[in-house]
C-alpha cells in the first residue's frame, strides 16, 4: 500500500483527534465542561463536516462517455458546437473545460485539481461538496479555537497555583497538541478556502488560472517578436490577447459553481450533486468570438506535420510493419502517432538562446571564412535543437514544464501533461465533425464581417 492511500484515513483520524478527543479532554479541564448548547452546535458542525468530506471522497467526479456511432449521428449538430477537442487516451470528445486526469485516467469535466487528501478530483460534480467541506472545517476549527482559548487562558491566569490543583502532565500535553494542530490546520485550510471562494467568484479553476497566466506569458513573448511565435516545422503563429470567456458575473458564477440559485442549498451537506448534462455547454460572457476556444492557441502545443524520419524518401511509405497483422499494424501506427505528439521541446528561453548563439556562431564563421561546420558542431553539441525546436534528449522536460508565478506546472494539479499539453490535434476529430466544425467557424466569421 502506497502512502497516498493513507491520505483519506489520515484526514478522518485528524478530524477525530481534533473534534472528539477535545470534547473528552474538556470534561476534566476548568473552568467548566462544554455546555449542552455548545455540544449541540459543535457536533452539528462536525456532522456537516463529515458528510461533506465523505461526499468529496466518494462522489464520482464525472467523465466524458464514449458515444456510439448512432448516438453521434443523432446529436452531431449539437455536439459540434460543444466539442472542440478530442482526447487521444479516452478516444472520446473533450467537452469545454475538461482535462485528462493522470490519477483517474479519464477526462474530468471542469477539472479543478486532483486532491491528494480526498484521492478524488475536484470537478464540476464534486466542487460544491469540496467547498462545503472547507467551510465547515474552518467554522468548526474556529469554534474549537474558542474553546481552547478559554481553557488555555484560564490555565495561564492560574499559573501561580500549586500544580496538583491543575491538570496533569498528560492533559497538558494533550491540550498543547490540540492547540498546535488546530492552529496550523486552520491556517492552511483558511487560505485554501479563501482561494477557492475567489476562484468561484471569477468562475475559474486552478488549471484555468494556470492557463490564463500562460496566455499572458505568450502575449508578452509575442509582443517582443512582432506579434508572432514560432511553432513546430517553423510555423509562425499570431498571438493575440484573448479574454477568459467563462466569467459571467459574480452571482451567475456562484450559481453555476454550486449548481443552484438557492443559497440555503449552498450550505446543505445533503444537497444534490450537479448533473453531468450541464457540463456539455457553459455560458460565456460574449467578449470574444464564439469560434475561439479556450485555452487560446499555443505554438508549443501544436502537432508537427510529419514525424521524424518521414522526410527520407526511402521511409516515406513504410515503417517496417510488413510482418505485422492488421491489428498490430494499427497499434503500431497509433503508438508512432502518440510518440510524435508527445515530443519534448526545450523551454522557450533555451530555444531562443540557442538560436541567438547559432546566429552569432554563423556570423563569426562567415567572417572568418572557414571552420563553420566544425565550430557549429562543437558549440551546439548536447544543447542544440533541431529545426522543430525539439530537444536532442527525448526525456527532457520541455515547454510542458512551464511554471506559473507560484511555481506550479500542469502535473501539480494532477493533469496528464503528455496528453493535455500536447493535445492540440484537430485532425483527431472524426471527419464529419471536423468538416461541420470548420463550416460553423466559417459561417460565424462571415456573419461577424457582415456586422462590421
Amino acid at each position: 500500500m502506497s502512502l497516498e492511500h493513507l491520505a483519506v484515513p489520515s484526514v478522518y483520524a485528524l478530524i477525530t483527534f481534533l473534534a472528539y478527543t477535545s470534547q473528552v479532554l474538556f470534561l476534566s479541564l476548568e473552568p467548566y465542561p462544554l455546555e449542552r448548547k455548545q455540544l449541540i452546535r459543535f457536533n452539528a458542525l462536525l456532522v456537516c463536516l463529515l458528510i461533506s468530506y465523505t461526499r468529496c471522497v466518494f462522489v464520482d467526479p464525472g467523465g466524458i462517455p464514449k458515444k456510439r456511432n448512432e448516438e453521434r449521428e443523432e446529436t452531431e449538430k449539437e455536439d459540434i458546437r460543444k466539442v472542440r477537442k478530442w482526447c487521444r487516451k479516452c478516444d472520446a470528445p473533450k467537452t469545454p473545460r475538461s482535462h485528462h486526469c493522470k490519477a483517474c485516467k479519464r477526462c474530468i469535466p471542469k477539472m479543478d485539481h486532483h486532491c491528494p487528501w480526498t484521492q478524488n478530483c475536484v470537478s464540476h460534480t464534486t466542487f460544491p461538496h469540496f467547498l462545503r467541506f472547507l467551510f465547515y472545517a474552518v467554522v468548526s476549527m474556529l469554534y474549537l479555537s474558542k474553546f481552547l482559548w478559554i481553557r488555555a487562558s484560564h490555565l495561564w491566569a492560574n499559573r501561580d497555583l500549586p500544580s496538583y490543583l491543575g491538570p496533569n502532565i498528560f492533559q497538558m500535553a494533550h491540550l498543547f497538541m490540540l492547540c498546535v494542530t488546530n492552529f496550523f490546520t486552520l491556517f492552511v485550510l483558511s487560505m485554501l478556502f479563501v482561494r477557492v471562494i475567489w476562484c468561484l467568484a471569477v468562475n475559474t479553476t486552478t488549471i484555468e488560472g494556470w492557463e490564463i497566466e500562460r496566455h499572458r506569458t505568450l502575449v508578452r513573448r509575442a509582443r517582443h517578436f512582432g506579434g508572432f511565435l514560432e511553432g513546430p516545422d517553423g510555423v509562425m503563429m499570431r498571438i493575440q490577447k484573448q479574454e477568459f470567456p467563462y466569467d459571467i458575473g459574480i452571482w451567475n458564477n456562484f450559481v453555476q459553481g454550486m449548481g443552484t440559485w438557492n443559497i440555503l442549498s449552498w450550505f446543505n451537506p445533503l444537497a444534490a450533486t450537479p448533473s453531468l448534462a450541464s457540463t456539455l455547454n457553459y455560458e460565456t460572457n460574449g467578449f470574444e468570438s464564439p469560434t475561439l476556444s479556450w485555452p487560446p492557441p499555443d505554438p508549443d502545443r501544436l502537432t508537427r506535420k510529419m514525424p521524424k524520419g518521414m522526410d527520407r524518401p526511402e521511409e516515406a511509405f513504410t515503417y517496417r510493419d510488413a510482418e505485422l497483422n492488421p491489428s498490430e499494424t494499427l497499434a503500431a501506427f497509433r503508438k508512432r502517432q502518440d510518440d510524435d505528439v508527445v515530443r519534448r521541446r526545450k523551454p522557450f528561453v533555451q530555444r531562443v538562446e540557442a538560436k541567438l548563439a547559432q546566429k552569432r556562431t554563423t556570423t563569426i564563421s562567415e567572417e572568418d571564412g572557414f571552420g563553420s561546420e566544425a565550430e557549429d558542431d562543437e558549440i551546439c553539441e548536447g544543447t542544440t535543437n533541431n529545426r522543430d525546436g525539439d530537444s536532442v534528449e527525448g526525456n527532457e522536460s520541455g515547454e510542458e514544464g512551464w511554471r506559473n508565478s507560484e511555481g506550479e506546472r500542469l502535473k501539480d494539479f494532477g493533469v496528464d501533461e503528455d496528453v493535455e499539453f500536447y493535445d492540440e490535434r484537430e485532425d483527431d476529430l472524426p471527419l464529419g465533425q471536423l468538416l461541420a466544425l470548420r463550416r460553423e467557424r466559417a459561417a460565424a466569421a462571415a456573419a461577424a464581417e457582415g456586422t462590421l
